[in-house]
């Protein structure tokens, strides 16, 4: 999970925290450190802050309250609402610690209500959220490759752009709060009907004795191309699966995609049919499996 070399753009040196050291959080705060910034971290596991201290230097803090003390920017990313409320909210959590004005800012892929709760939350105390969910998976915090949709206010946002740049090739405005946590839903949605068609292409190309390298080569040259067919395909074809955005992640994303269209009206039966497809991967034994194990299903 280390931070792999990449050039950085030029920025002031800024005191951060960074909250949950994952396999996304630990190369992103990485990155931040490589940057130049003055970085504290907390993690609920205390001996990853610390393993992550020996290997980028910077400062463990006992607490999220502790880790955002003095800070400008907290950035988090942890598992899902209530693990993001944990390291918000309460005695010990990062808004007790932060100082007025400061910003922040979350990476954990949650739901729109959440962010917008916890937005509420942070202007009832002088404070700013952004909420700043993901993309580009466990290889894009390692290059420091990922796209960052951002709901929140104009200012704070303009604030923390610079230094999330540390860790990502864009980093964008979408809307209000909520408004990143609903753009993460369609990249989800898109990759969930994606995948499904890359694994029924695959299964009937194998089945009618084509070289599918070879045809994923040619026709990714083509109409079809996509980030999955150019990073999952071969994989696929090779039935490895033991890396990557895991099974079990991609259904807690699914679910909150699939609540907000309840929500809203939206009419996804695509997307509700590949979140069962990832039902019977899981019952495989395929949990922590790739998302691109769906072809499992097919062999």
């Amino acid at each position: 999970m280390t931070a792999s070399p990449r050039s950085y753009p030029p920025t002031s040196p800024t005191t951060v925290a960074f909250l949950g050291l994952g396999v996304m959080g630990h190369p992103m705060a990485g990155h931040l450190a490589r940057a130049g910034h003055r970085v504290t971290v907390s993690n609920r596991t205390a001996a990853k802050a610390q393993s992550w201290v020996q290997e980028y230097g910077g400062r463990a803090a006992a607490t999220p309250r502790e880790a955002a003390a003095g800070a400008s920017v907290v950035f988090a990313c942890v598992g899902n609402d209530d693990d993001l409320r944990s390291v918000v909210l309460g005695a010990d959590g990062a808004f007790a610690g932060m100082d007025a004005g400061a910003v922040f800012v979350d990476h954990t892929t949650a739901s729109a209500a959440v962010a917008r709760e916890l937005h509420g939350a942070a202007c009832a105390q002088g404070l700013h959220f952004v909420d700043a969910p993901v993309s580009g998976g466990q290889a894009g915090a390692v290059n420091g490759a990922l796209t960052v949709m951002c709901g929140g206010d104009a200012q704070p946002f303009e604030a923390i752009k610079p230094v999330a740049l540390a860790f990502a090739k864009a980093v964008t405005l979408i809307g209000p709060s909520g408004a990143g946590q609903l753009a993460k839903m369609v990249n989800q949605t898109c990759i969930a009907g994606l995948l499904q068609g890359l694994a029924e292409g695959i299964a009937f190309g194998q089945r009618a004795g084509l070289d599918m390298k070879l045809v994923l080569e040619v026709i990714g040259k083509g109409a079809a191309q996509s980030w999955q067919m150019d990073n999952r395909g071969a994989t696929m074809i090779e039935d490895r699966f033991d890396f990557g955005f895991a099974v079990d992640w991609m259904r807690k994303d699914l679910g909150l995609v699939l609540d907000e269209a309840r929500r809203n009206g939206a009419k996804l039966p695509v997307t509700a049919l590949v979140d069962q497809f990832y039902a019977d991967v899981q019952a495989l034994g395929g949990r922590r499996w790739d998302t691109s194990s769906l072809i499992k299903r097919l062999r």
